[in-house]
């Protein structure tokens, strides 16, 4: 009954995550004037001095808890989760649409599974082969589109979508597994001590990126710019990767996959409500198979569970 709370809890966290991780696709459609690197750097300043502050309290214990090997899982997790999956993100949303590289992010959950089935009493991929397959033809279906429209800005959207894509599998299959391995530190903790790192690193970034910055914004921008930036640190990076994080220790890394959908789903309802339209018949039959591969991966989950507790009761 515990482990099944725990696993409910952490599907809620999973979905709450999601809905919050959604607003991430809107910030560069509504800010077309900086640039992809640009709005990077400014959301991860920001996510960086916000953990800086709430971590505080706890620095010296965490500092004692932690070890080189550690902080080098940060760096990492800082670069392939936040920095360059967020630039590849908004290059994707500016020269595809939100709608595209939704649809592609959406696959996370196919990638995830996949590496997932490898750990040790995972789900065999055997049973987990009907959702890899509904989700693999959600992605023809987008990718189609995606290539059918003319001209070169569609595919250098889907190429950065796809980029995106295989980056922030690293950084989940990675992060899952150092949240695995800890105990003295909590999920949140290392949410925020990875805050801290990404924001050191947007720090570096900052200098060359506002000499290369093509145009100058008007104050009226900056401080638009400002707003957004902060808000999506403070949602999507403090409060939605606690979420994820607490999940991330809950739940098996091949359900936790097809938790990374809801970030999909939230995020075409949040486009399409912005461009102000309904999905196209492709985007609506991706969206159809991708739901699909997410149920069949649930079915396998309980039926692997109940094979599980039927044998303990044998035994």
């Amino acid at each position: 009954m515990l482990q099944k709370n725990k696993t409910r809890l952490g599907m809620l966290a999973g979905i709450a995550a999601g809905a919050l991780w959604g607003l991430v696709f809107l910030a560069p459609a509504l800010l077309p004037a900086f640039q992809p690197l640009e709005l990077s750097v400014g959301r991860y300043l920001a996510y960086g001095l916000i953990a800086a502050v709430l971590v505080a309290p706890s620095w010296r214990r965490l500092l004692r808890s932690l070890g080189w090997r550690e902080w080098r899982g940060l760096i990492w997790l800082s670069l392939t989760g936040n920095i360059i999956y967020y630039v590849l993100l908004a290059s994707a949303v500016q020269m595809g649409g939100v709608a595209m590289t939704s649809m592609v992010i959406g696959l996370l959950p196919l990638v995830v599974t996949v590496v997932g089935s490898r750990d040790h009493d995972a789900v065999p991929l055997r049973k987990l082969l009907p959702s890899l397959l509904l989700s693999g033809a959600g992605l023809l279906c987008i990718s189609w589109q995606s290539l059918a429209h003319p001209g070169h800005a569609s595919l250098l959207g889907l190429l950065c979508a796809l980029a995106a894509l295989l980056s922030w599998t690293v950084y989940a299959v990675g992060n899952s597994r150092w949240l695995g391995r800890l105990r003295a530190v909590s999920a949140q903790e290392w949410n925020l001590l990875t805050g801290v790192v990404t924001g050191a690193a947007a720090l570096l970034l900052a200098i060359p990126v506002a000499l290369a910055a093509p145009a100058a914004h008007g104050g009226t921008a900056w401080l638009q710019f400002a707003g957004l930036v902060t808000g999506v640190a403070l949602l999507c990076s403090v409060v939605g990767n606690g979420l994820w994080n607490y999940a991330s220790r809950v739940l098996p890394l091949t359900l936790m996959g097809q938790m990374i959908v809801f970030e999909f789903l939230f995020a075409l309802l949040y486009g399409y409500a912005w461009e102000q339209r309904w999905p196209t018949a492709a985007e609506f039959a991706a969206t159809a198979l991708l739901l699909a591969g997410v149920l069949a991966c649930a079915v396998a989950h309980r039926s692997q569970r109940t094979a599980s507790a039927a044998t303990a009761r044998a035994a």
